[in-house]
Formats: C-alpha cells, sequence, structure tokens
C-alpha cells in the first residue's frame, strides 16, 4: 500500500510539487514565527529571573498574602543553612537575603515614594547577571551607604551619579527613620516600570534604616531554568511539612507581566497553526479531488478485480500523508537552515526603554516547536485527505470503468 502509494505521487509531480510546497510553507512558516517567539519568552523569562526574582524564593508561610499588611511580621533570620540546602540542591549557584520596603527619597525639592529592596552587593552580582549599571557603578561592600537607582527614578528626581539623596521609611517599630545616601550607579532593567519606581541598597543599610534584623526572603539562582520544577519539589518535600514555617515559591508564580505576554502571544500563535492548517487542508484536499477525478477509471477497474473499497480508501489516505510528511520533512530541514542564518545576521530589534544597547533578535527552535511542526503537517493532511478518499472509495463500479471512455 505504501509502495503504490509513493509511486502515484511521484506519477502527477507537477500536483504534488505544488501541494509539497504549500506544506513545506506552512511549516517553515509556523517553525519561524514560533522560533522567534520562543525567544523573546526565554529573553523575558532570563531577564525576570536573573534582574529580580531568581528562581526560587524562601519565604516565611502567607508572607505573600499578609506580607504587605504586616511585612515587619514575616521575617527570616539573618542566616540560612546553605550546607543543608546545598545538600538538597546541588543545582544551586547562590542564595541570597533580600529586604523589601517602601518609602519616600528626596533630592533637592523633589521628594517621590519608591520600592526598595535591601540586597547583599556581592551575592547580587552572581544573581542578577542581568542587571545592567547604564551609568556609574554597582553597589560594593566597600562602599555602605552606596545605592543604586532605576533610570527612570533617577530622571524623576533630577539626580546624578555622585549625588546625595535622603531615604524615609516606617520602621519595624512604627516610627519613621531616615538615612542619607549617595547615588553610585543608575541601572535598566528593561521592565520601565520597574526602572521608575525602584532602588537598591545595600541589605547593611536597610537593616539600619528599618531597625530590624533579618531578610523577607532568600532568593535562590539555579544553574539552569528547566531544573526549578524539579528543585522545588526536592525543597518542598524536605522542608514544607506540617507546621513549617517556610514556603518555597517558584519565580513564575510572582512573574504575572511574563506569564500574561506568554498566553497573549500563545494565543496568536494558536491563529498562525489554524491559518497554516487551513492552508495545508485547502491545498491536499484540492490535489487528492483532483486525483480521484482523474483516476476514476482506474479506481473502477481495481475495484472490478476485488480490490475492497476500504483498500481504496487507505490508498488515498496513505498518498495524502505521504505528501505531508514529505512536505513536512522539506519544511523541517529549510526551517532549520533559515533559522541559523537568520539567527547568525540577527533580526534588529528596538533597545529595551533606558538602555542605549543594539538587540539582536533570534530563532530560538525547541524540540517540542520542531515537532508540532512537523505533526501539524502530518496530522492536518490525514483528515484533509479523508473526505478525498472517502468519495473515491463510494465510486459505483459501472459509472467508474464508464468515466473515460
Amino acid at each position: 500500500m505504501l509502495r503504490l502509494a509513493f509511486l502515484n505521487v511521484f506519477r502527477h509531480r507537477g500536483r504534488s510539487s505544488i501541494a509539497v510546497s504549500a506544506i513545506s510553507f506552512g511549516v517553515m512558516a509556523m517553525m519561524l514565527a514560533g522560533g522567534f517567539l520562543e525567544w523573546v519568552f526565554w529573553g523575558m523569562r532570563e531577564s525576570t529571573i536573573q534582574s529580580q526574582l531568581g528562581h526560587i524564593q524562601i519565604t516565611r508561610a502567607d508572607y505573600l498574602k499578609k506580607g504587605v499588611a504586616a511585612p515587619f511580621d514575616y521575617l527570616l533570620t539573618d542566616q540560612v543553612d546553605t550546607d543543608a540546602l546545598n545538600s538538597v540542591v546541588p543545582e544551586l549557584e547562590v542564595v541570597t537575603p533580600r529586604i523589601n520596603f517602601n518609602g519616600l527619597i528626596g533630592h533637592g525639592d523633589i521628594t517621590v515614594a519608591f520600592v526598595g529592596e535591601g540586597v547583599h552587593p556581592e551575592k547580587e552580582k552572581q544573581l542578577s547577571k542581568i542587571f545592567v549599571i547604564t551609568e556609574g557603578d554597582g553597589l560594593s561592600l566597600e562602599d555602605p551607604d552606596g545605592i543604586i537607582v532605576g533610570r527612570g527614578m533617577a530622571e524623576t528626581l533630577g539626580v546624578q551619579v555622585g549625588e546625595r539623596v535622603v531615604l524615609l521609611a516606617n520602621t519595624g517599630t512604627g516610627s519613621v527613620n531616615g538615612v542619607e545616601a549617595e547615588v553610585k550607579g543608575l541601572f535598566a532593567t528593561g521592565n520601565k516600570s520597574f526602572d521608575d519606581a525602584v532602588i537598591r541598597i545595600p541589605i547593611a543599610m536597610a537593616r539600619q534604616l528599618l531597625r530590624v534584623s533579618g531578610a523577607h526572603a532568600w532568593v535562590m539562582l539555579l544553574d539552569d531554568t528547566d531544573h526549578t520544577d524539579m528543585v522545588l519539589q526536592r525543597l518542598r518535600e524536605r522542608f514544607s511539612g506540617v507546621g513549617s514555617q517556610v514556603e518555597f515559591i517558584p519565580w513564575y508564580e510572582r512573574a504575572d507581566f511574563y506569564t500574561k505576554t506568554v498566553a497573549l502571544f500563545s494565543r496568536q500563535m494558536d491563529v498562525v497553526k489554524l491559518i497554516i492548517a487551513l492552508i495545508i487542508v485547502l491545498s491536499i484536499s484540492n490535489t487528492m479531488f483532483m486525483s480521484v477525478l482523474e483516476r476514476t477509471g482506474e479506481i473502477g477497474t481495481q475495484m472490478a478485480i476485488g480490490v475492497r473499497r476500504r483498500k481504496i480508501m487507505q490508498l488515498f489516505i496513505s498518498e495524502g500523508v505521504l505528501l505531508g510528511i514529505i512536505g513536512g520533512g522539506i519544511g523541517l530541514v529549510l526551517g532549520v537552515i533559515l533559522a541559523q542564518v537568520i539567527s547568525a545576521v540577527g533580526i534588529p530589534m528596538p533597545s529595551p526603554p533606558g538602555m542605549d544597547i543594539d538587540v539582536k533578535g533570534e530563532i530560538l527552535l525547541t524540540w517540542p516547536l520542531v515537532g508540532g511542526a512537523f505533526a501539524l503537517a502530518a496530522i492536518t493532511t490525514f483528515f484533509a485527505s479523508l473526505f478525498p478518499a472517502w468519495k473515491a472509495s463510494r465510486l459505483e463500479v459501472v459509472n467508474a470503468l464508464r468515466h473515460n471512455r
């Protein structure tokens, strides 16, 4: 049956070539469009992880639900048992404390509200690899009163690197405390709303300002984002028993913007898949119907000598699926080659807000994307062949034999 289907496909080379070309183009277009979105998702994900959230955060139980109203009631200890973590998580690269707080920052006659993060200067350099210092220097243990400010915040304040600002915040006891700090650098993450509102200060200064000890979260960075769920399960099994005072929060539960963006673009990609599927259906259906019309006499002869209708139907379905496999295979090869070429050249992209660097987009092909594109071609051609094959199998033998006379 497969041999006959193969011979029939290549017997009508012109028509088969048109169908294979349409399938190949659809598969290639799906791979390139999907690969570009995969690169965008990868860039957003890694930027979010390596500039803000880390892979997993350790917090007191219910901190995310109730900590906004009473942040000082949900502080962890000053130190974390890194030996215990390393024994459970060999994938761990670094774990660092953070204190989150709000307050007012003043420079000259301007005072604005800010969202503050108290971080460990040295460990944060390992975690925040995509945290770009656009002017000045980053935080340092050798400069305990130096802070860094988002570029949007700096523009609002009119502050430059080297100038001094005043920070005011509510302490753990409910009073107001203030410290004077020097702006050591300006940063940009590509997230404008984050850069417009956030400052980072050494965690020792944050504890002095808030008059507390400990941290709101210990942020973990792993060696690979794909290990997040596996490590999370291990940590919860080991440390999150009944009555546990801590919980482990994966990055995607706090990356609201990322998850909503992925959901939106994924729906748009589903529309692209639907359009490609329609192109393949129309192409294969047209090819198969033309084949049935041209081979009506041949079909009648086959049934006259005893070939069952089921076999006729199987033959035409096999031809349609074979067209899908050939077209899908050619599309995969061309898609991979084009993806490599385009990635090597780069896709010009606008610079992220507040950054003056050139960004070159790429095509990131993944096994699910490649397999999905090929499966779409094969499955769509199968369903597109069903009706023409059924029509061929329902021909009347006498009328079919008379067709070519």
